[in-house]
C-alpha cells in the first residue's frame, strides 16, 4: 500500500474507504511502518504527512504541558502521536490523536492507553477537520475524556470542550488567553 503524504490524496483514499465498514485493530497493525491511520467504529482513516505549522503548534503546547506537569509533579503523563487510544470495543476502535494527556498510569501499556485519556488535543488540517469535529469528538465525549481541544491553525480558532459541564465549552480565537480547566495555573496565549 502507497503511502498517502498528501491532503487531497488522503481525502479521496477516505472517502473510498467510507464504503466499507468491517475493519479491525489487526489491520491497523498491520500496515506498513510508514503508514499512519486510525479506526473509528470499524473504518479506516489515513492521516496526510503533518504540515510544519502543525509540528510547531502541537510541539508548543506539548512543552508547555509537559514541564508544567514535571514541576506540579502529578501522576499525569503528555504523550505525542503517534500513540494509539483504545476506547471501548478494542477491535473497532484505535484513535491517534496529536497529544493526550493521561493522569491514570494503569491506563498506560507499551502499546497504547486503553481507556479514555483526560486531555486530548487535536490540530485540525483539510483532511482531518470534519473527523475531529465530528466522529473523534463524539468518540472521546462518550468515552470520558474530561477536555478536548481542537486547534484549528487555518481558521485561528481552538474549540474547548469541557464534557463534564458543556456550558463551558469555549471557541477562542487568536489574542485570546485559555486556561487548561484540568491544569488549574496552567494557561496559553493563542498565537504565541
Amino acid at each position: 500500500m502507497p503511502m498517502f503524504i498528501g491532503e487531497e490524496e488522503v481525502i479521496q483514499k477516505n472517502m473510498e474507504l467510507a464504503q466499507k465498514q468491517d475493519y479491525t485493530a489487526e489491520d491497523i497493525l498491520n500496515l506498513p511502518e510508514d503508514v499512519r491511520a486510525e479506526l473509528i467504529d470499524g473504518q479506516i482513516f489515513y492521516f496526510a504527512s503533518p504540515m510544519l505549522t502543525h509540528q510547531r503548534v502541537i510541539g508548543k503546547l506539548y512543552y508547555l504541558i509537559r514541564d508544567w506537569l514535571e514541576k506540579n509533579q502529578g501522576t499525569c503523563e503528555a504523550l505525542l502521536s503517534p500513540v494509539a487510544v483504545r476506547l471501548e470495543d478494542i477491535r473497532k476502535n484505535y484513535l491517534e490523536s496529536d497529544l493526550i494527556v493521561v493522569c491514570d498510569p494503569k491506563k498506560l501499556k507499551e502499546d497504547g492507553c486503553y481507556g479514555p485519556p483526560d486531555l486530548v488535543i487535536e490540530i485540525a488540517s483539510n483532511s482531518t477537520r470534519k473527523r475531529d469535529y465530528g466522529l473523534k469528538m463524539l468518540k472521546y465525549r462518550n468515552a470520558g475524556v474530561k477536555e478536548y481541544w481542537i486547534v484549528d491553525p487555518a481558521r485561528e480558532t481552538v474549540m474547548v470542550y469541557w464534557f463534564e459541564d458543556e456550558s463551558k465549552n469555549n471557541l477562542y480565537h487568536m489574542g485570546d488567553t485559555i486556561e487548561f480547566r484540568l491544569f488549574p495555573g496552567l494557561s496559553v496565549k493563542i498565537g504565541e
